[in-house]
């Protein structure tokens, strides 16, 4: 009985232990096949990856499968990872791939269409703050109304908190193209605030 215990508390000091370790450390650990690691680090990012492959798709039970791809391809491809980004970037950069490439294979070429549903987005997000019944909505409904470029723009900085360098890494596009789809997405976003009524955003 007293074995029992003891596995099981070492077990659970293994869990925490590797629930304090970084990303970084995780990815080492998952290249060498540790299953642990492998469910810390799903835990930890999936659902901002499902959220951000949700903003592309448009289509629940697709992020669904595509969230699982994506975890598929880090356990199999973690010794890959060269640590030139954050683990969290490198993962968006596996699962816009995934998003988009599923896109074409489906045959959605209008990933903008004004007929798709507009989906809540739960996370904690710049709006959380403010009355959920109105100008969040607002808010949304004006992101989705702006160009898929400019979408995932906005998305990437303000949503996921990447930094210029790494939306540049993600998407796969020049710093100084990055900086320039920033300032016309901010600039018609905020056209369409105001438009909305919605002057407080705006600015």
């Amino acid at each position: 009985m007293e074995n029992v215990v003891a596995i099981n508390a070492a077990a659970r000091q293994s869990i925490i232990a590797a629930q304090a370790t970084s990303d970084e450390m995780l990815l080492d650990s998952i290249a060498d096949g540790n299953r642990t690691a492998m469910h810390i680090l799903y835990s930890r990012h999936n659902g901002r990856v499902y959220r951000f492959i949700l903003r592309i798709v448009r289509d629940a039970t697709m992020a669904e499968d595509l969230v699982s791809q994506v975890f598929l391809d880090v356990w199999r491809t973690a010794t890959q990872f060269e640590g030139r980004s954050q683990v969290s970037t490198w993962l968006l950069s596996i699962a816009r791939f995934k998003a988009l490439t599923s896109l074409r294979q489906r045959k959605f070429e209008d990933i903008d269409q004004e007929d798709v549903r507009e989906i809540a987005d739960e996370a904690a997000t710049p709006e959380v703050s403010l009355d959920r019944s109105t100008t969040s909505q607002i808010l949304r409904a004006c992101v989705a109304k702006l160009s898929p470029a400019h979408r995932e723009i906005i998305n990437l900085v303000y949503y996921h908190e990447k930094s210029v360098e790494e939306v540049g890494q993600i998407i796969g596009i020049p710093q100084s193209t990055v900086k320039t789809r920033m300032f016309y997405a901010r600039k018609q976003l905020a056209g369409l605030l105001r438009n909305a009524g919605v002057d407080s955003l705006a600015a």
